[in-house]
């Protein structure tokens, strides 16, 4: 059988709905702060930190932690890998609702 209907293009480490928003909202930026984007998303720290483990270990997102101030803070941004994923990913969904050849 030949895999030719875009849905196989789909990447299923971004195709879950949470990872498809911490995607799409990285993807806007250049950085997000972990509780903006947790805010953002509409998650918990954990449930978030577990979402972004699986992202990190898939090479899609980096993860750097610093201070501002005296402040913690954990910044998150995309890889080249990760944005061309997110790019892969929203060309297969449009071929898939606008229809394909």
């Amino acid at each position: 059988m030949s895999e030719k209907h875009p849905r196989h293009r789909l990447d299923e480490i971004i195709h879950t709905p949470v990872r498809l928003s911490v995607m799409a909202a990285l993807s806007a930026a250049e950085a997000l702060d972990f509780r903006h984007l947790r805010d953002f998303v509409e998650v918990s720290d954990s449930l978030l930190s577990k979402h972004v483990a699986v992202l990190e270990e898939a090479g899609y997102v980096t993860v750097e932690k610093g201070f501002e101030g005296k402040r913690p803070r954990t910044w998150l941004s995309l890889t080249d890998t990760g944005r061309k994923a997110y790019d892969d990913y929203i060309a297969a969904l449009r071929s898939i609702t606008e229809g394909w050849s």
